[in-house]
């Protein structure tokens, strides 16, 4: 059995443009609409809080603060989860840099807890935001991040083992830094770093493995398919290899590499250099040279079928937060869109400028309007409010 989690209560205080703001929600498709820059994709921000990670935005601690505030903030949600009902509360007791103050805070019905891992066991989280829309083209690190994103979503402790695995990138990197480095040290810092690179890949070749069959399963759908690989040896190599044989050829690999990676100032062979290669397949070309349109599509079908795979693998049908993803699809796709999020039974949380792109469901929906420090009900303006 899966189940849908869903937020019932969500209160935001001095994040970003928000000083105070509550939302009061009963149903599983929630509408945020109003002008650009009335604070609707922040509130989809402080939700993206309630996961492990640093939002939907990437922000540091300090930067969602609002910007005449004290330098604290906070977001909490009263959560009908996989647990049952909790309170799940995350934020900045005191300003970035003040003593003891620049480490996230988060708790558990009023419980501290080690870190926003522990609100995995309530309720997962997957998004669309339009930063995603070059994905593509961009970069190799920004595909690495969406798919570390995608692995987070299954195994929680995913973005702990990429954190600790760049911070032993760079202890291994200092090293080598020296004429003379020692080589018991580099020995014992390339052993870490093998133990880490191998668990990251093993988990990015599983969560790839499985989401391309749940893409290819969906081959029919409105939504293009999408050819998934990973363009790195290791990933490829954890299909068929034991962990420990990876770990010893990586160190075996490092060791070779010394000279080749001081030279270079950096690890010039590992899986943080690892792409994700996705493939448009309906005309069998790179997604970087399908059109626009295209890609915007198969930024939605990856993010259906991620949804997907986190309810199989987990049973836990993620939260999904969507910002201004509706407004630029055609009338069919967009029916399409609707029903494939009814159909995966979470809850969606939708924001958009257009309240008309919504007409559709807007009878099945919470729908709250969004302007500068005040969100509220069309029909009932007293149900819910936020104060500037």
């Amino acid at each position: 059995m899966t189940l849908a989690p869903q937020i019932l209560r969500l209160g935001l205080t001095d994040f970003r443009s928000w000083r105070a703001a509550t939302l009061t929600v009963e149903r599983r498709l929630v509408v945020l609409t109003g002008p650009n820059g009335a604070g609707k994709t922040n509130i989809l921000e402080a939700i993206s809080f309630l996961a492990p990670g640093r939002g939907l935005r990437r922000a540091t601690l300090d930067a969602v603060a609002r910007d005449e505030g004290a330098g604290t903030w906070a977001v909490a949600a009263e959560v009908e989860g996989a647990l049952g009902l909790a309170t799940l509360g995350t934020g900045l007791a005191a300003p970035a840099g003040a003593e003891g103050g620049h480490a996230r805070k988060c708790r558990i019905d009023r419980e501290p807890v080690g870190s926003a891992t522990a609100f995995a066991d309530h309720l997962r989280l997957v998004w669309l935001v339009p930063a995603m829309d070059g994905l593509f083209v961009g970069p190799a690190a920004e595909r690495r991040r969406f798919l570390d994103r995608l692995v987070l979503a299954v195994h929680p402790d995913h973005g702990s083992r990429v954190s600790a695995l760049d911070r032993a990138l760079r202890g291994r990197n200092r090293l080598l830094e020296s004429p003379t480095p020692d080589p018991h040290w580099l020995d014992a810092a390339e052993h870490e770093v093998a133990e880490l690179a191998v668990a990251v890949a093993v988990a990015r070749a599983e969560t790839v493995q499985r989401l391309a069959a749940a893409l290819a399963a969906r081959r029919d759908g409105p939504f293009p398919t999408a050819g998934l690989a990973l363009d790195g040896w290791m990933e490829a190599a954890a299909r068929d290899r034991p962990a420990l044989a990876l770990e010893d050829e990586y160190r075996a690999r490092l060791r070779d590499g010394r000279p080749r990676d001081a030279a270079a100032g950096r690890t010039l062979d590992g899986p943080h250099l690892t792409d994700l290669a996705v493939t448009f397949l309906p005309k069998g070309v790179a997604a970087r040279d399908a059109s626009t349109g295209e890609q915007k599509a198969l930024l939605i079908a990856l993010v259906l079928a991620h949804a997907e795979l986190v309810a199989t693998m987990t049973g836990i049908a993620p939260l999904v937060l969507l910002d201004e993803v509706v407004a630029h699809l055609d009338p069919g796709r967009r029916e399409a869109l609707f029903g494939a999020l009814g159909a995966l039974g979470a809850q969606v949380w939708m924001a958009g400028a257009d309240p008309a792109a919504f007409a559709a469901i807007a009878a099945d929906a919470d729908l709250f309007e969004v302007t500068p420090g005040q969100v509220r009900r069309p029909e009932a303006p007293a149900r819910l409010a936020g104060r500037p």
